[in-house]
């Protein structure tokens, strides 16, 4: 019997589970729709983001930065009224803010991956845990990438999101070591299935 992670128990997180959580992830567009969807879960389980993914990507037009950066007064209020959506103002407006905020630092630093990565030395930190209760909820890391996303203007980017964040574009390993996604994730190289957030 396969061994999984034991926060993956529905259909829908065995497969996000099973093909993208703790994959390294390099593509800006990604990582940017990661971070807001992990801002979109404060206060609610994973498994409710990821049942409204395909609305969000539908009303962030599939999270393309550029044009969810355009996005005025009036798209905002058309998005409050999606049931599709997590109907909160604030997460929803931090989706427009951070892709105005990412566009700044990609004039900058030239991509968010190279930004981003640089904080683990452009290698994923591998941790062994063997219980869930040894997997932190943050760490001095995700409290540092916290503090520099706030810094250039991100929102919804508190050190427990950074964190999960992390996990789930592979910036940090943290399936368990009897996962069977453990050994295959534990090297750089990692994954060669499918692209992440296809």
């Amino acid at each position: 019997m396969i061994q999984r992670c034991e926060w993956a128990q529905s259909e829908l997180a065995i497969a996000y589970h099973d093909r993208e959580w703790g994959v390294p992830l390099h593509d800006d567009r990604a990582l940017f729709e990661l971070l807001c969807l992990e801002g979109a879960q404060a206060g609610l389980s994973w498994e409710v983001v990821l049942k409204k993914r395909v609305a969000y990507r539908r009303a962030f037009a599939n999270f393309d930065p550029l044009a969810v950066a355009r996005f005025d007064d009036a798209a905002l209020a058309g998005l409050l009224q999606d049931p599709g959506l997590i109907r909160n103002r604030l997460k929803l407006a931090s989706v427009v803010e951070n892709a105005r905020a990412l566009i700044r630092l990609q004039a900058e630093c030239g991509s968010f991956d190279i930004w981003l990565w640089r904080f683990v030395e452009n290698r994923p930190r591998v941790n062994r845990h063997r219980t869930p209760a040894e997997v932190p909820a943050r760490t001095e890391l995700s409290d540092k990438l916290s503090k520099a996303l706030r810094a250039r203007g991100f929102k919804f980017v508190g050190s427990t999101i950074c964190y999960a964040f992390m996990q789930a574009s592979g910036m940090v390993n943290d399936h368990l070591v009897s996962c069977f996604r453990f050994p295959q994730l534990e090297t750089p190289m990692g994954f060669t299935g499918a692209s992440r957030l296809a």
